[in-house]
């Protein structure tokens, strides 16, 4: 699948056309060759024979667009693999919900539903129902935190080396239960996906995704709508590692057109030379809500410990990266970790970005809180999987 944004006309377009027809949708296999590293991604009425195209990206020398089925490239080939269904305004999509990610274009399914304060920056609440600052923040403004509704969600397989570039899904990390204070594990192929993000289809295929925890966590049932039904693995696993696994706090805010979203997550604490290290992760999703093309050349931290240490932190790109967010391909995601000698803290900075034509901005990074789990907690259970 394309590593594309699904723009918001396309959308609009799905919604109007959902009540009364039926959207196929048709994606393309890459050639043999290999020459290709970017989909195509179509929505076709079986009704009106409307085609709406979604992620038409193609590889940098024949990027064309609006490009019809008639004149594709050589060695593409649309297949259905499902129909979309209407998008549900309210309440929330249940285990076992086919879905197309919105922004990165990738095919994935519903594993369970969480319910998170999102505390959104660009809102200005009363200040009665606002949460303070950490200190030395930027910034006077403080943001009340609202329930919003995110998924934990199983990835296909094959969309994964196409949304490579464009994003590092977040798999779930954590420190084991081991001797090596090191050991850092890992389960690839899953992430966390805001409500607004789903577009839900249906399948005919009792296999629709493959990932090796399909179908250790998911069962066909036909009689059930959706048809796919949480084995108790799944369960058990959720139950197990549900300190590990929860999404409790998402932090937002826009500069210029650029919205930053940052997710952080508790992952335990290790004891290093009589003292205790206390480690979270956390998944940041930059994306270019405007037209102009921009790259991100820089970042700048600052991590204030409740220990009284504040840290900057300085350096190129993020994960060795300087991405390009653009109009086509307006976002970027990655993950990354932290440690702090003490229970809590937060985290701040910016995002130096560099327009077309050589100029500067920055981009600020919402502030948001490392808080460890009151409660001591054994070390994540079935990573084995």
């Amino acid at each position: 699948m394309a590593a594309c944004a699904l723009r918001r006309g396309l959308l609009s377009t799905v919604t109007k056309y959902n009540r009364k027809h039926s959207h196929r949708l048709l994606v393309t296999a890459a050639d043999s060759s290999g020459g290709w590293d970017v989909f195509r991604r179509r929505l076709q009425c079986r009704v009106c024979g409307l085609t709406a195209l979604h992620g038409s990206l193609l590889h940098p020398q024949q990027q064309r667009r609006g490009m019809s089925s008639r004149n594709r490239p050589e060695g593409k080939i649309l297949e259905t693999v499902g129909v979309f269904e209407a998008v549900k305004q309210h309440g929330k999509y249940e285990t076992g919900q086919l879905f197309l990610h919105s922004v990165f274009g990738y095919r994935g399914i519903v594993l369970f539903p969480w319910h998170a304060r999102l505390y959104d920056r660009d809102v200005t609440p009363p200040m009665s129902d606002s949460k303070p600052e950490p200190p030395g923040a930027h910034g006077s403004k403080e943001v009340k935190g609202k329930t919003h509704t995110y998924y934990q969600v199983l990835i296909d397989t094959r969309d994964c080396p196409h949304i490579s570039q464009r994003s590092q899904t977040e798999a779930v990390t954590f420190l084991a239960n081991h001797d090596d204070s090191r050991a850092l594990y890992a389960i690839p192929g899953l992430d966390y996906v805001s409500h607004e993000d789903i577009l839900p289809y249906h399948s005919t295929e009792q296999i629709p995704i493959q990932h090796e925890l399909f179908e250790r966590f998911l069962v066909y049932n036909p009689s059930k709508t959706p048809p796919f039904t949480p084995r108790d693995t799944l369960k058990a696993w959720q139950e197990k590692n549900h300190p590990w696994l929860e999404l409790s706090d998402v932090h937002r805010e826009t500069t210029e057109n650029i919205r930053v979203t940052v997710i952080p997550f508790y992952m335990g604490m290790r004891e290093a030379q009589n003292s205790h290290v206390y480690w979270w992760r956390y998944c940041i999703r930059l994306e270019n809500m405007g037209s102009e093309v921009v790259q991100l050349r820089e970042r700048h931290w600052r991590i204030f410990s409740l220990s009284g240490t504040l840290e900057t932190v300085r350096g190129r790109g993020v994960v060795g990266r300087e991405p390009v967010l653009s109009k086509e391909q307006p976002a970027f995601q990655y993950s990354s970790h932290v440690s702090l000698q003490a229970p809590s803290g937060h985290m701040w900075g910016t995002f130096r970005i560099e327009r077309t034509d050589g100029s500067h901005f920055d981009v600020r990074i919402p502030p948001f809180s490392l808080e460890s789990n009151k409660d001591d907690k054994a070390p994540p259970a079935g990573y084995t999987f």
